[in-house]
């Protein structure tokens, strides 16, 4: 927004509206005292819950004239502006910030910092509560606005969490090799319409076609650049609790952040635990493997965390821990619908409909031996995967695993392990 010099000193000259937005810097002794922290929490949560814009720190917002920054304090002005970002604005916000030279009225290079806001794909709690942007001033939103604010970004709403765009990513960041995999041998379809279709691009009214939330988990090499908890954490413990063994000894055996497409993360998640888990071997009738898991049930238990967590809740991420007596996963976001734990086994009901109809076009590797599944692709549609991860793990353990909700907001999914020595 207001990529040219000339153009941002075009606006500066034509003063605050909804995108744009100056403040002064003033300084008393080493410390920053204007503008206070709490205003520009809320003028950074207000760009953000509605439109975007920029907020240019150096500029005097009633005479518009460039006051600038020292340029030996401008890292100082800069930490202070993502500690407001980082710890007054719920969720958290990651502003652009860049240092320009513009001239003041006398001619001289001034150096100033542009803070660029895009809109958000969550709502923002700041200081001054829920703000938005109206011409050149912040408001409160309307208990009614803010309604449907909230409808229009959450998962609740009409159109879902993730068919919503997003607004930093263009065309461009979707990796053509990964959505070109989705197309038909005859399609005819150009890339914006393919897209569309696909669901992993929408017409956006500000901003034309633009990537969707799934268009980046599914085509994109690390959705995290957009989503910044899209990603699965692996940890491998020793023993059967999280803490350090008698004696002093890591209890982390291993431990891995896995991002990259849905499709990827599903895999490269059960390698993780392939590559931790025991294995004994049985010589009673030969030589016979006794897996501490059951892989195919592991792989169902995966798929269904990727393709159902709530993506829209901040802050929150897949999380995998394996113990030497058993597996738990945690999802992010409660049951959907009116499904409850005990229903899950015998109902089907989906979060995310175009995540799942894209996975369910994506090919199981061939590669993986320790998969044992007849089917073709990751997801199908007869719901059956919470009845293989029940049963195939409770044939090889003897224990059923279980569900479990916490806190209505994170769903636990604990497999226990085959007893191995």
């Amino acid at each position: 927004m207001f990529d040219s010099l000339k153009e941002l000193m075009d606006k500066i000259r034509l003063g605050e509206d909804s995108f744009l937005e100056f403040k002064e810097v003033r300084f008393t002794g080493e410390k920053i005292s204007a503008p206070h922290r709490d205003s520009m929490a809320d003028e950074f949560a207000a760009f953000s819950n509605a439109r975007g814009g920029v907020l240019v720190l150096g500029v005097d917002d009633a005479t518009r004239e460039i006051l600038g920054i020292p340029v030996a304090r401008l890292d100082a002005v800069e930490r202070v502006v993502f500690e407001v970002c980082a710890q007054r604005i719920d969720p958290p916000l990651a502003p652009v910030i860049e240092r320009l030279w513009l001239p003041s009225v006398m001619g001289e290079e001034l150096a100033v910092l542009k803070i660029e806001l895009q809109r958000s794909l969550f709502v923002h709690r700041s200081p001054g509560g829920y703000m938005h942007r109206i011409g050149s001033s912040n408001r409160i939103m309307h208990p009614d606005y803010l309604a449907r604010l909230f409808q229009q970004r959450s998962q609740a709403r009409i159109i879902w969490f993730d068919e919503q765009v997003v607004p930093k990513a263009t065309l461009d960041d979707l990796s053509s090799q990964l959505w070109q995999r989705f197309a038909s041998t005859q399609t005819t379809n150009s890339r914006e319409s393919l897209l569309s279709k696909l669901g992993m691009a929408r017409n956006d009214n500000d901003s034309g076609l633009l990537p969707t939330v799934t268009g980046v988990l599914m085509a994109t090499q690390d959705p995290r650049k957009w989503l910044p908890n899209a990603y699965t954490q692996a940890v491998s413990y020793k023993g059967s609790k999280i803490g350090p063994e008698v004696g002093g000894s890591t209890y982390q055996l291993d431990a891995m952040d896995i991002s990259g497409p849905l499709d990827t993360q599903v895999i490269e998640a059960c390698r993780f635990i392939v590559r931790n888990m025991k294995v004994a071997a049985s010589k009673e009738h030969g030589r016979v493997d006794q897996p501490q898991f059951d892989m195919t049930a592991i792989f169902e238990a995966i798929v269904n965390a990727v393709a159902h967590r709530d993506y829209s809740i901040h802050g929150s991420k897949i999380r995998l821990r394996v113990f030497e007596d058993r597996l738990e996963l945690y999802s992010p976001g409660a049951i959907t619908n009116t499904m409850t734990v005990e229903s899950l086994p015998y109902r089907q009901s989906t979060r995310n409909e175009a995540i799942s109809s894209l996975l369910a076009r994506c090919p199981v590797p061939t590669d993986t031996l320790w998969l044992t599944t007849d089917r073709a692709t990751m997801m199908d549609k007869r719901g059956e995967g919470v009845r293989i991860i029940l049963d195939n793990s409770q044939r090889l353990s003897g224990r059923t695993p279980e569900y479990r909700l916490i806190d209505e907001t994170e769903l636990l999914l604990t497999i226990y392990s085959e007893a191995i020595s």
